[in-house]
C-alpha cells in the first residue's frame, strides 16, 4: 500500500483501536457530553424513545421492536469505535469498525440500529465505492464527522462527498478542534497522520461554501478544552479546544 494520509491512517487507528476508548475515556465522555448538550442546535428531529410501546409479531411468532416511522437515519464518517453517534458508521480503519460494532453487539443493539462499515469516500480515484453504493448509505438525515476532518488530506472533497450522502433539507455537522500550534517536538505516533492544525470559522465557512451548502452556516466554539492524555510533548497531557460546525442542506 502507498505511504499515503489515508494508509497512516488506517495503519493508525487500526493499531489504535482495542484500547482507544479506555485510554481517552475522559476525553471521550467530555465530547459525549458536549453533543447531547447540543442536540437542539445539530437541528434534527432526534427519535422519541418508543421502549414502551408493544413489539411487532414476525410471521414465525417472534418479537421485533417496533420503529419509529419518523426516526433518524444517521451517517458516522470516521466513526471510530462509536463516539459521536449510533447510527450507520464508516471508517477507513476495520480495526475501529469492529470496536464499533462490538460495542453495538454488546449493548444488545441490532445491526438496524447501530453498525458500521469498512470503507473511503474520500479516494478521488474511487470516490463512489461499490461496497458503499447501495441505498443503505444515501438519503440520511444527519451526517457528522467528530474528530476526523484534521486527518483528512482534503476536508473541502470530504464535505462534499459526505453532504452528498444527505437528504434534501437534512443536517451536517462536524466536531473539531480550533486553530492550534504545530505538533513540532511531539514525538507521539498520531502527529504524522494529522495534516490540519485546527479550523478556524472562516476555513469551514469556506468548505462547507465550497461544497454547496454554506447557505445557513453555525459555528459554537465549545470554550474550555479537552484534554488528551499522554499526547503532548514528552508523553505529557495536551489541551485542545473543540467547536461545533452546523448546517442544514
Amino acid at each position: 500500500m502507498a505511504d499515503t494520509t489515508a494508509s497512516k491512517n488506517q495503519k493508525y487507528f487500526n493499531e489504535q483501536a482495542s484500547s482507544y476508548d479506555t485510554k481517552h475515556e475522559k476525553t471521550i465522555n467530555q465530547l459525549i457530553a458536549h453533543i447531547q448538550k447540543r442536540k437542539d442546535f445539530i437541528g434534527a428531529q432526534w427519535v422519541v424513545d418508543d421502549s414502551d410501546d408493544e413489539p411487532t409479531t414476525e410471521a414465525d411468532g417472534s418479537h421485533k421492536p417496533s420503529v419509529d416511522k419518523d426516526s433518524v437515519r444517521f451517517l458516522d464518517y470516521a466513526c471510530g469505535t462509536g463516539l459521536v453517534t449510533r447510527c450507520v458508521g464508516i471508517d477507513i480503519s476495520e480495526n475501529m469498525v469492529a470496536s464499533y460494532n462490538a460495542r453495538a453487539e454488546n449493548q444488545g443493539l441490532e445491526k438496524e440500529e447501530m453498525y458500521a462499515y469498512q470503507g473511503n469516500l474520500l479516494n478521488k480515484n474511487d470516490p463512489n465505492p461499490a461496497s458503499l453504493s447501495d441505498a443503505t448509505f444515501f438519503n440520511f438525515d444527519v451526517a457528522a464527522v467528530g474528530l476526523g476532518a484534521h486527518h483528512f488530506e482534503d476536508p473541502d472533497f470530504a464535505v462534499r462527498q459526505i453532504t452528498a450522502r444527505l437528504r434534501p433539507g437534512g443536517v451536517f455537522f462536524i466536531l473539531d478542534f480550533l486553530p492550534h500550534e504545530p505538533f513540532d517536538g511531539h514525538q507521539h505516533k498520531a502527529v504524522h497522520t494529522v495534516t490540519h492544525h485546527g479550523f478556524s470559522e472562516e476555513r469551514v465557512r469556506d468548505m462547507f461554501t465550497r461544497a454547496g451548502v454554506g447557505k445557513g452556516f453555525e459555528l459554537q466554539d465549545l470554550g474550555s478544552g479537552v484534554v488528551f492524555a499522554g499526547m503532548g510533548k514528552d508523553g505529557s497531557d495536551m489541551k485542545r479546544r473543540p467547536s461545533f460546525n452546523r448546517k442544514n442542506t
